[in-house]
Formats: structure tokens, C-alpha cells, sequence
């Protein structure tokens, strides 16, 4: 089955050209004198970016009866005994923001960090930002984790793939920065710290990410969770940005200990393929046949 996720330049040359191309307009507008009579159009072009990939993702997958049967089954079904990594996807992002605020405490920021103000680091134009939060996680996920990482691992150890998709993730967001308002412009006017810190962060993050998609049997929906308890929780707090910058550090630490403990799953390029091939072979003979007519 993983060997029908064939295309990764196709698809990730488009996944970028399609976003780009809008949010380069939005960015154009938003920066124009009179930007909020635009506003509508800066949203709509934000929004019909993140759902790029997702179109992409589903054209290369419907001319596939294999991949579509594939997808529908790994969106939200949980493989027995796999439920705990479900779990960990929910907690992960809000204790580690949590134990990070924690740390910072030590180092004199404020205990008011903890506060849940309601507020965002980040404005939106027509659609709420809480809106955005949400709806952006799903329609990257569905991209990513339903085409876009398998066709990087059919090739690539599971560590490859998540470096070339960290560094090619951080490329794809950089329009975004030029979007005035947004939390990746509003990144740039905070500093090279934390902007920085956001392009390091991605590493751990997709290590993570990945490592939970194939330990919950390549479950799309572990990795939206993790994505938007990121959003959520990075936002829901009076976090301070230094805060985010130790967030990443304990990440980093988790990831390393993981790197370390479970070499096969990250450095093996067959694990865990066997198990995929043997269920290829359960596949129902008169759709094999149909597929390869």
C-alpha cells in the first residue's frame, strides 16, 4: 500500500505553489493604505491557502481506489492497544507549554502567565481567530498525514522524512510572514529570537508528530489533535515568548530520548513497512486485480 504514495514532487511543488501564489495577494493587500476594505479578500486568500494541500492531497488520492480506501480508514480509527499514544497526542502540547511556563518561573517571569485571558498573539480579518486555531490544523493534517509524509517515507527512514518536512514546512509558512497582523508577521516584529524559535521548533515537533502518527498505525486524526492543542494551548495563556523558547527546549529533550530509545522506528527504512505489506496481501483479490488492470 505505501508504495501508491508515488508522487512526493507533484505533490509538494503544488502543496507550495498554491498557497504562495494566494498568500503573496494577501500579503500585497495588507499592506495596501486602505487594507481593511480588503479585508474579506486577505481572509478568504489566508483560509483558501491552508486548504491547498488538502485539495492537492485529495486529487492525487481519488485516482487511486487503493489510496482512497487507505485514507478512509486511517482518519479516525484507533488501532487496538494504540490508545495511549492517542492520549499522549491530546497532553503532550498542553504539558509541555505548561512545564515550560513552570521553568520560566525560576528564572523570575511572571506567575501571571498562567492566566487564561481569552485573548491571541494575533489578529484575523473576517473570520474569528479562534476559528483559524481550529479549522487549521484540520485542513493541514488531512493534507499532510493523508499523501504528503507517506510519499516521503516509501523512500526515506522515518528521521529523514521528518527533517526534509520540518525544513520544507518552515519554507512553506514564510509568505505568512508578510501578512501584516498575522502571528508569523507579528513573530518577525517580536525579534530574531522567537522567530528563530519558531523555525526550530518545527524539528521536534514533526519528530513528534510523525512518531505518534506510526505508533497510533499512520491514525490521521492523532496528529490533528496534536496540532491543535498546539495552537490552542500556545494561545490560551498570557504566555510570555520566552516561555515558547523553553518549550522547545523541552521538546527537543523529549525527542532525543525518544531518537535514542527507538532507533528501528526512526532509522530503519523498512519498520514498520512489513506490517503494511502483510495487510496488503489480505487486500480483496478482485480489487487488487481491478487496480492493476
Amino acid at each position: 500500500m505505501i508504495e501508491n504514495y508515488r508522487y512526493p514532487f507533484r505533490f509538494f511543488f503544488l502543496s507550495t505553489f498554491v498557497p504562495w501564489s494566494l498568500w503573496l495577494i494577501a500579503a500585497y493587500l495588507s499592506h495596501q493604505p486602505s487594507d481593511a476594505k480588503y479585508s474579506i479578500y486577505i481572509s478568504s486568500l489566508g483560509l483558501a491557502g491552508l486548504g491547498g494541500p488538502l485539495f492537492v492531497a485529495g486529487y492525487y488520492i481519488s485516482k487511486d481506489k487503493l489510496l482512497l480506501g487507505d485514507v478512509a480508514g486511517r482518519i479516525i480509527n484507533v488501532p487496538t492497544g494504540k490508545k495511549r499514544y492517542f492520549l499522549a497526542s491530546l497532553l503532550l502540547m498542553p504539558s509541555s507549554i505548561l512545564l515550560a511556563m513552570a521553568i520560566s518561573l525560576l528564572f523570575g517571569y511572571d506567575i501571571g502567565q498562567f492566566t487564561i485571558t481569552g485573548k491571541t498573539s494575533f489578529s484575523s480579518t473576517l473570520f474569528p481567530v479562534w476559528f483559524i486555531l481550529v479549522i487549521a490544523p484540520v485542513l493541514e493534517e488531512l493534507a499532510w498525514h493523508s499523501y504528503g509524509t507517506d510519499c516521503l517515507r516509501q523512500r526515506f527512514t522515518l528521521f529523514t522524512t521528518s527533517m526534509i518536512f520540518a525544513v520544507y514546512w518552515a519554507v512553506w509558512h514564510l509568505p505568512l510572514a508578510f501578512i501584516q497582523g498575522y502571528y508569523h508577521s507579528n513573530l518577525v516584529v517580536e525579534g530574531a529570537l522567537h522567530s528563530l524559535n519558531f523555525l526550530i521548533s518545527l524539528f521536534p515537533f514533526v519528530l513528534l508528530m510523525n512518531w505518534l502518527y506510526y505508533k497510533t498505525g499512520r491514525n490521521i486524526l492523532a496528529t490533528v489533535v496534536l496540532h491543535l492543542t498546539a495552537n490552542i494551548f500556545n494561545e490560551i495563556f498570557a504566555t510570555h515568548p520566552d516561555s515558547k523558547v523553553i518549550q522547545t527546549g523541552v521538546l527537543l529533550m523529549l525527542t532525543v530520548y525518544l531518537l535514542v530509545t527507538q532507533r528501528e522506528l526512526f532509522f530503519s527504512k523498512d519498520y514498520p513497512f512489513q506490517t503494511f505489506r502483510r495487510n496488503q496481501l489480505q487486500v480483496q483479490p478482485s480489487l487488487r486485480g481491478e487496480q492493476n488492470v
